[in-house]
């Protein structure tokens, strides 16, 4: 579960770095992939995700890229955290697979929300030293996340509780600033403002 767990954050942030590095560290023998994830260790798989993983690094540190590149891996990331989990929980049996597949694909896409959100606030700085911070902190903390859920399974699922909390509170925040901007518009119609 802990690997799981800290594949489905890391795939909310790097989906294609994620599935090239589990795919090398089953190759390397450094790391045991459940037999429905073994296919990442085929070289086509590992190739094709490093290559478009370098299309995201370079992707990631232009602000206006970023932006339409994390948009529209909001319809790509979390599904795919869903199917790897799917695969890799090939033993458990029904409804617990779907149930692991669901919660993994809840935890991908709040750790993309949360990059997605907090990266078009850091896009619209003119500068671009923190776009690039911000992008090199995520690659760092992939592969750190990556290490944990491989020799700490527990430490990953603490962190992915972690992010589905944090990803709550935003989206709580969200809704209440939304509210506050619709609820003053009548009001301003009203007074002819």
């Amino acid at each position: 579960m802990g690997l799981a767990a800290g594949a489905a954050v890391a795939s909310g942030l790097r989906l294609y770095g994620t599935v090239a590095a589990l795919g090398f560290l089953h190759r390397a023998g450094i790391l045991r992939l459940p037999a429905g994830l073994e296919v990442l260790a085929t070289t086509p798989v590992i190739v094709l995700a490093a290559a478009l993983y370098v299309i995201e690094f370079v992707a990631d540190k232009i602000p206006a890229v970023d932006t339409v590149w994390d948009a529209i891996h909001t319809f790509v990331r979390a599904p795919a955290a869903a199917v790897l989990s799917f695969a890799a929980f090939g033993n458990v049996q029904e409804p617990w697979r779907t149930v692991a597949a669901l919660l993994c694909g809840t935890v991908a896409f709040s750790s993309h929300g949360l990059k997605a959100s907090s990266r078009l606030a850091i896009n619209a700085s003119p500068e671009p030293f923190s776009n690039w911070a911000a992008s090199f902190s995520e690659d760092v903390f992939v592969a750190v996340l990556l290490w944990l859920a491989v020799k700490h399974p527990l430490a990953a699922v603490v962190i992915a509780g972690v992010v589905l909390l944090l990803a709550a509170l935003l989206a709580a925040w969200i809704v209440r600033m939304l509210k506050r901007l619709f609820s003053r518009r009548p009001a301003l119609a009203a007074s002819g403002g």
